[in-house]
C-alpha cells in the first residue's frame, strides 16, 4: 500500500517557546493521523492534509523543563565537573573547560545540586573554606567512596556563573537541621553584616550570590528519611518558615520530589 502524505505549515517552529502544547501534540500525533489516513486514502483515493498553525501559539513552555541535575554520583562531580586547579585537564578554577563549553552550547537554564539522595546527607559547612582543611566524608548512597569536599558552595556557584545558568540548591532535610538550612541561605544571599555573611567574606566572596530556587529535602519518602506524607508536610512548613528572603533576593521553594529539571513550588 502506498500513500501520499502532505503536511502544510503556515510557519516553521523556530523557537519551541512559541509553540502551543496542542501544536506539539498535533505534530507528535501526525504520524498516527497520516498512517490512519493512508488506509482511508487507499479506500477513497483522496489526499489527506494536516495543517499545523505553528504561528498562532499563545502558551510559553517553561525553559526550566530543560534544566539539569548534578549529583555526587559516579564521576559526575569529581572527574566530571571538578578536576582541581592543578589538573593537567584544561580548567578554570578547577572546573573542566570542555564540560562547561559543552553545556553552554545547549544553554541549560538551571542546574540542581548537591542531589539527589546525596543532598540529605550533605552538610554545607564541610564544603567551604580552604580545601586542604575541609573534612572528608563517606558517600554512603553511591559506592561508599570517600570524598574530599573540594567541590562545595563556592565551586558550585562558580560553575553556574561559568555556565550562565540559574543555581538550584537542594537542602538537607533528612539529616540536617533548621538552623543549618537557614544559615546556608544567609551565607549565600545576605549582603549585610551578619555571622554567615562575614563567614562568606572570610572565605573569599564579598558579594552574595543570587538564588532563585531552593529545594526542601529530596525524595524524603525514600532515601531522604522514609517519611510519611503528613510528616514531611509538617517538616516542610517548619523549615520554610526559616528560609527567608534577604534584600532583593526572592526564592521559589520546591518540595522534596521535583523532576530533575522542573521547578515547581511557591514564591514567598
Amino acid at each position: 500500500m502506498s500513500c501520499r502524505r502532505f503536511v502544510k505549515c503556515r510557519a516553521g517552529v523556530k523557537d519551541v517557546k512559541k509553540a502551543t502544547a496542542s501544536s506539539i501534540a498535533v505534530m507528535l500525533l501526525s504520524g498516527v493521523v497520516l498512517c490512519y489516513g493512508s488506509i482511508a486514502e487507499a479506500e477513497t483515493g483522496g489526499v489527506n492534509r494536516l495543517i499545523v498553525y505553528a504561528d498562532q501559539g499563545t502558551e510559553t513552555i517553561n525553559r526550566n523543563i530543560y534544566g539539569h541535575f548534578s549529583e555526587h554520583l559516579g564521576h559526575c562531580i569529581y572527574g566530571g565537573f571538578w578536576v582541581g586547579e592543578d589538573s593537567p585537564i584544561p580548567n578554570t578554577r578547577g572546573i573542566r573547560n570542555d564540560v562547561v563549553e559543552a553545556l553552554r552550547r545547549i544553554k541549560i537554564p538551571v542546574l540542581r545540586w548537591p542531589g539527589g539522595c546525596f543532598a540529605d546527607e550533605y552538610h554545607w559547612k564541610d564544603g567551604i573554606g580552604p580545601r586542604d582543611r575541609r573534612p572528608t566524608m563517606v558517600n554512603t548512597h553511591w559506592g561508599q567512596v570517600t570524598e574530599n569536599n573540594h567541590f562545595g558552595t563556592h565551586e558550585f556557584f562558580d560553575l553556574c556563573e561559568q555556565l550562565g545558568c540559574e543555581p538550584y540548591i537542594a537542602g538537607n532535610l533528612g539529616s540536617g537541621t533548621v538552623q543549618e538550612m537557614q544559615q546556608w541561605i544567609e551565607y549565600i544571599t545576605f549582603a549585610g553584616k551578619s555571622p554567615m555573611a562575614d563567614f562568606r567574606r572570610k572565605n573569599g566572596r564579598e558579594k552574595p550570590w543570587p538564588l532563585k530556587y531552593f529545594g526542601v529535602g529530596n525524595e524524603n519518602w525514600g532515601c531522604g528519611g522514609r517519611m510519611s506524607p503528613q510528616y514531611y508536610a509538617d517538616l516542610f512548613r517548619r523549615y520554610r518558615t526559616y528560609i527567608r528572603n534577604f534584600g532583593d533576593n526572592r526564592i521559589t521553594l520546591s518540595p522534596a520530589e521535583p523532576t530533575a529539571g522542573t521547578i515547581i513550588g511557591q514564591r514567598f
